[in-house]
Formats: structure tokens, sequence, C-alpha cells
């Protein structure tokens, strides 16, 4: 065989059949996923359907369970639980929905976590959009429903609408989120700035999972010199889908207007010093313990630039503006009796 120069075309070449490999391989995978989730969506409502008709109880799923483990002992996915979950999925989409919202996209387990942890159709759609768009572990997802992320994001009280574009404002709105929630740092409710800092970035990982997709930690008490001065931002940050530098500034108390005025003059210094001409605009993301919304709204009215500002939470505790989302005690005892009738008439 005579050797080949490996030049750019070659290179280039080898890309692209590699790229091509990768593509379909990713395309195989969907199609399994996507077959699957029908197969098991058709399953469910067969069982439904055969129940509503013929009256029978819950022991149908326990022989049909042992007789297609028999018939197929190569397949997994039969158990008598698995069966019910089948069932369930039926009962909560109809067959056009799972292609129209792209359940068939997701895992097999995302759907189960989805369709027994959120009832609210709306709310499953943006979950399951974050899952996609996000690349979530099932782990991950669980932990998203949680922490009530469809309540937080979006929800952080900034000035971007008059001081960016419309694409990257939107985008920029979208991403931040209200309250921030770092309950995994162990801190007590009276922890200092500095310390706060210090365990943000010990939990980096963690951190990066609240902030969200794209952010790449750039440093902590980052250096910038003006004039003859120096000045260090707590933390900064690059996000890959807005292309621009974040400042993020810590405060543990409640918001002051003079926060504002300091994180304008940080923006305006990374743009003349750091941001490439091809990067947007700087953003500011002030982060409060607590804020009075109408001062804030008047704060950033005529800040010259981008500044969001949200609060954060210390501990596992609900916010409080979140607390209505759980059950009463009178709505869990419905809904336990109505499982208990439920089990009864199966």
């Amino acid at each position: 065989m005579n050797k080949i120069v490996l030049d750019k075309s070659y290179t280039a070449l080898f890309n692209s059949l590699k790229q091509q490999v990768l593509s379909s391989r990713q395309r195989a995978v969907l199609s399994v996923n996507k077959e699957l989730i029908y197969l098991y969506y058709k399953i469910g409502s067969s069982i439904l359907e055969s129940q509503k008709s013929h009256g029978w109880g819950s022991k149908i799923i326990d022989q049909l369970s042992h007789d297609l483990k028999s018939e197929f002992p190569e397949m997994k996915g039969f158990s008598p639980q698995n069966l019910k979950y089948m069932r369930r999925f039926a009962e909560s989409y109809c067959f056009e929905e799972i292609g129209q919202q792209s359940i068939d996209q997701l895992p097999w387990g995302h759907v189960i976590t989805l369709i027994y942890d959120i009832h609210d159709k709306k709310e499953r759609l943006f979950y399951v959009e974050r899952s996609i768009e996000n690349g979530w572990s099932r782990n991950l997802l669980k932990m998203q429903i949680e922490t009530y992320l469809h309540k937080r994001q979006g929800k952080a009280l900034t000035n971007f609408e008059k001081k960016l574009p419309k694409v990257q404002s939107d985008l920029a709105q979208a991403t931040l989120k209200d309250p921030y929630i770092f309950d995994f740092l162990s801190l007590g409710e009276e922890a200092q700035e500095r310390e706060i800092e210090k365990s943000l970035i010990h939990h980096m990982e963690k951190f990066l999972l609240e902030l969200g997709e794209g952010f790449a930690f750039v440093g902590r008490q980052y250096h910038i010199g003006v004039g003859d001065q120096d000045f260090y931002l707590d933390l900064l940050f690059y996000h890959l889908k807005l292309r621009c530098f974040v400042v993020i500034e810590l405060k543990t108390g409640e918001f002051k207007p003079e926060y504002a005025g300091k994180m304008n003059f940080y923006l305006s210094a990374v743009d003349d010093l750091i941001k490439h001409p091809a990067d947007e605009p700087t953003i500011g993301l002030i982060l409060c313990k607590t804020k009075n919304t109408v001062l804030a709204e008047y704060t950033l009215k005529d800040m010259a630039k981008p500044i969001g500002l949200s609060e954060y939470t210390l501990n596992d505790a609900l916010p409080e503006k979140f607390q209505t989302s759980l059950p009463t005690v009178e709505e869990i005892e419905s809904e336990l009796l109505k499982r208990v009738l439920e089990s009864e008439s199966n």
C-alpha cells in the first residue's frame, strides 16, 4: 500500500466521514428509542382498552407480564411494574401528542418521571423541551422538577429588553432564573459574601448546573485595572450560547441601588478591556438575598448596560412564593382515598 500524504484535504475528508458516521449512529439510536416509546404506548393503550372493555383487574397485568417474558425472553421491559408504567403513559397522552411534543425523543426513564411527577401537560412540555435541549440525565431531570425550574427560569428582573437586540434579549432573559437555589453549599443564612464565593467555587459542578446550560467559568475575584486602580469581579463567566461575558456579583443582604451602579461600571470595563469585538455585549447578574421589586425596577430602568437581578437561597427550604404549589392536607387525603378506591376496583 502506497503511503498517503496526510494533507489538509485528507483531514477534511476524514473529519467529514467521521461526522457522517457519528450522525448515522445517533439517528439509529434515536430511531430505536422512538420505536420503543411507540411500542410501549401501544401496549399500554391495549391494556387500558381491554381492562375497560372486559372489566379485568390488575391480575391481567401479571399474566401478560409472564406470557410476554416467556414469548420474548431476549427482551427486557415486560415486568408487571413496567406494564403499569405503559398503561399510565397511555392514560397521560393521546397518540398524536407523542410526536408533536417530542416525547419519542426521550428515554423511557424520563417519560416515567414526567408522567408520575408532573400532572400539568404544559409543565411537562417545558421539561421535555429542556431535557432534549440540554441532554439531562434522569436524575438531573428529577432535580430540576423538584426545584420548580419552570417557575424560576426566565424570571429574573432585568432591563435586557431595552438594552439588548431582540434575539439576544430574549435568550438572555430566558437564561436567568429567580431565585437561584444554592442548598448544596451547607452554609448558614448569615454566611458572608466571600464565604459563599469560596463555597460556590468548591462546588463548581453543582453551581454550573444551577446556573444552567452554557456557562463556562472564567475566574473568581477577577482582576481588572482601570486607570491606576485595581478592581475585582466576584465571579466572571462566559456564556457559550449568548456569546458574551457574564459578570456575577454576590450580595448577602437586600438589594441597594448602588449595586447596579457598580455593576454598570464593571460591565463597561469588561466590554472595553476583555471583550472580543465578535462577542455580544457583556451582561451582569446581581444576586441578593432579598429585593424590593419596585426599587429594583426604578434602579435598572435607566442603567446603560444590560443588568439582571435575582434572589438566592442557601438552604433547602422551599421559597415562600412557591409554597402554594404544595398540596394541602385535604388534597393529600383526597388523593390517597382516590388511589385506595382505584386499587380496590382493580
